[in-house]
């Protein structure tokens, strides 16, 4: 049976109980069908968004001028502090995961003892980078809307509002996620390897998302 953990002061909601590290991704040395169905899924993810490449690329190589016109009005500096936001989301999301390895699903001490922060912290510092990320391309598209770059306006606007916007369908999908994984450390009684494997595969989706994005971003800002 799992020793249970006795609860802080801070963290009186949900308990927490150590899960075992050798069982995280399985049991009984098995893999977790839950992470191999993950990463099958986004292997098919990547295949779509290879073809949002193929199509960006294409576009671009037979429409000549317009790409060198449409990218002088990218606002590249805001987009890389955008971008700097989001790869280190990543990384509070791995620190998330480590907790979650531990078992620890609560800070065990204050709020700015990030030393001491559960999995629950982390993933909530995570929740509101990628929420500003995704506020951050809003306001992207409202400039470039004024400078009438639209998805309707030409070819580059076209492949610029697809490729972006489908990534940032992504990450609207991975915040929905982190809500979900943080809301059931609040239902459940107990911190259980369930929950461990879910905190896992949501990390698995986050870091997809911003490898993608780090290629996106590299594709339509820097090579223009």
């Amino acid at each position: 049976m799992p020793r249970r953990a006795a609860g802080s002061h801070n963290d009186c909601v949900a308990t927490t109980t150590a899960v075992p590290t050798s069982r995280l991704h399985g049991q009984y040395n098995r893999p977790s069908m839950v992470s191999v169905g993950t990463i099958v899924w986004l292997s098919s993810e990547l295949m779509f968004f290879a073809a949002l490449f193929a199509a960006y690329f294409t576009i671009r190589n037979v429409t000549g001028g317009l790409w060198e016109q449409e990218t002088q009005l990218l606002n590249v500096p805001f987009s890389t502090a955008n971008t700097t936001i989001l790869v280190l989301s990543s990384v509070t999301c791995q620190l998330g995961v480590f907790a979650a390895e531990r078992g620890r699903v609560g800070r065990s001490g204050g709020v700015l003892k990030w030393s001491a922060w559960g999995m629950r912290e982390w993933f909530v510092l995570t929740y509101l980078m990628g929420a500003v990320f995704v506020a951050g391309q809003g306001l992207e598209y409202a400039e470039l809307v004024r400078e009438n770059v639209t998805i309707s306006s030409s070819s580059y606007g076209s492949v610029f509002y697809l490729t972006t916007g489908f990534h940032g369908l992504h990450v609207v999908g991975g915040l929905i996620a982190f809500l979900l994984v943080i809301g059931r450390t609040f239902i459940a009684r107990r911190f259980t390897h369930e929950q461990a494997v879910s905190a896992i595969v949501v990390s698995y989706y986050w870091h997809f998302v911003d490898v993608v994005w780090i290629a996106l971003f590299a594709t339509i800002y820097l090579i223009q």
